[in-house]
């Protein structure tokens, strides 16, 4: 970027819940929600363009999703302005855990990455 002072930076936080009326443990079929909010921390306005998830279940599995946007969104926030969605994943494991990336572009075209902590999606009963 061409002034130092510009920093473009967004964060996130996710809470996870189990579906239990959309899953099944005797196929196999765990069902997770996850609610991400997303906050805009720099301080030059950005938007979200596209997003990578890595997710990951108990026995090592692992799938890759790609795509543009988050729930048909491509949010662009102001410094300190927050957006929040809700989507969902299925295991074959009543565990797992989930990654990601936020890829991401400045009002004035710089791309950058906004990486998402590793989160686990877990059934409460399964760890007893």
């Amino acid at each position: 970027m061409p002034n130092a002072d510009r920093k473009a930076q967004l964060t996130s936080t996710v809470t996870v819940r189990h579906l239990p009326e959309q899953s099944d443990a005797a196929s196999g079929l765990h069902a997770f929600a996850y609610t991400v909010s997303i906050r805009n921390s720099g301080n030059v306005t950005a938007q979200l363009i596209a997003r990578q998830w890595i997710i990951t279940d108990a026995n090592g599995h692992t799938d890759e999703v790609r795509g543009l946007a988050v729930v048909g969104h491509q949010p662009l926030l102001k410094p300190g302005e927050t957006f929040e969605y809700t989507s969902g994943t299925r295991l074959a494991t009543p565990h797992g855990t989930m990654r990601g990336t936020f890829f991401c572009m400045t009002e004035d075209a710089y791309p950058f990455d906004a990486p998402i902590a590793e989160f686990g999606l877990t059934l409460a009963s399964a760890l007893h």
